[in-house]
């Protein structure tokens, strides 16, 4: 049975091999993670949107995201209700305010939604079973995947006790649970009642929504509904998005209005370069060091394209045995991460494929620069 030679020369000298697997290691755990956190930013940022039970949406032509939405006229919202296959219309409020950790007493910006309990227009895992509970005055339902930093809100409910706390120095009753998650944008999120959200901003305009959501009769075409609304509310003052478009709108924005998106994404690039030159000088070094035995293959009658190939058999070796162990570990800081930070991040096939493309080019690349060095193997200089 033959042994290539390749993987006889990378394990000939198993510290450089080592140190060479460390590096790919290192650029992967890297690429993984920067790509992990944009994910989880774009993923974190459109939960809301995919948990609202409507078809179309309006808001403002001034707000650039929910997390920041500019007030329209209520009014505009209602003036859709005579549009054919129009079902039902739904004002949603958004704003944030300092949270009172009920043990610690520490106050932290949280993110909240205001409703209309009397209709179904979150489908957040446990709104549907507690949406009772915001009929009551001053009572808030709490999101149980908010960051530890709120206190043991979620702990102390499931353990059969009375919370209380305040939002915006307003005291509220904690009357149930739901599941959300936090997001670069929130740390934590609670759903309220439009009055509640009144009572807790006083100066709200009470003529102003944030968001209007729209719900089409079940078998409803949405474009002819988006046209006529359109051509109903031709003032300008409001945006009407369909539920693809009003996603897209919110990941356009942490892609090209904050430095987020592009952080992240050097950061991937910058692993990547960091992997090149490790494995560079690895090969580099190798070749150099087996200079003399490159040439007795000239001599011997073997092609420049052999020798070609022998370091890039050992390029695609460095890649796949650097690859394994840095999905190991980052699954690992995956899960880590995601239960310090409430954060959905998670492994994805799309983003291992990725990665271990990236490696092998990154490899290749590497491979191809050190093997210049080839071409200084003539038999005649060396001997």
């Amino acid at each position: 049975m033959k042994i290539p030679l390749a993987w006889l020369q990378l394990t000939k000298e198993k510290s450089r091999l080592l140190i060479a697997l460390a590096g790919i290691t290192f650029a992967d755990i890297l690429m993984f993670m920067q790509l992990g956190f944009r994910d989880a930013l774009y993923d974190s940022a459109v939960v809301p949107h995919k948990g609202l039970n409507g078809d179309i949406f309006l808001m403002s032509p001034k707000t650039n995201s929910i997390i920041a939405p500019v007030g329209f006229a209520r009014r505009r919202l209602y003036e859709v209700l005579g549009i054919a296959g129009v079902q039902k219309v739904q004002p949603l409020y958004i704003n944030f305010a300092p949270w009172r950790d009920p043990v610690k007493r520490g106050t932290r910006n949280i993110m909240i939604i205001g409703i209309n309990p009397e209709q179904q227009i979150l489908a957040f895992s446990g709104v549907e079973e507690n949406r009772w509970a915001l009929k009551q005055e001053n009572t808030v339902l709490f999101d149980e995947l908010s960051r530890a930093e709120f206190g043991p809100v979620a702990s102390q409910f499931k353990a059969g006790k009375k919370v209380f706390s305040e939002v915006s120095g307003h005291q509220v009753k904690v009357g149930g649970l739901f599941k959300l998650g936090a997001s670069f944008g929130a740390d934590g999120n609670i759903i309220a009642s439009d009055l509640t959200i009144m009572k807790i901003f006083p100066r709200l305009n009470p003529s102003l929504i944030d968001i209007g959501v729209i719900k089409l009769e079940p078998g409803t075409d949405v474009d002819p509904v988006i046209r006529a609304i359109r051509e109903k509310l031709n003032l300008g003052d409001v945006k009407i998005l369909t539920r693809e478009e009003f996603i897209d709108f919110e990941v356009n924005y942490w892609k090209s209005s904050t430095a987020i998106g592009f952080i992240f994404t050097l950061g991937t690039a910058m692993g990547f370069i960091v992997g090149i030159v490790i494995v560079y000088q690895i090969l580099y070094t190798d070749i150099a060091n087996h200079l003399p035995e490159y040439a007795t293959l000239k001599a011997m009658g073997y092609t420049n394209l052999y020798l070609l190939s022998i370091v890039f058999q050992q390029a695609i070796l460095l890649a796949f045995l650097g690859y394994i162990p840095g999905l190991a570990i980052t699954l690992f800081l995956y899960s880590n991460t995601a239960a310090a930070t409430a954060l959905p991040i998670m492994m994805t096939t799309e983003r291992a494929v990725t990665v271990l493309a990236l490696t092998i080019v990154m490899c290749s690349v590497s491979g191809s620069i050190a093997a210049n060095r080839l071409r200084s193997a003539d038999p005649a200089d060396i001997f």
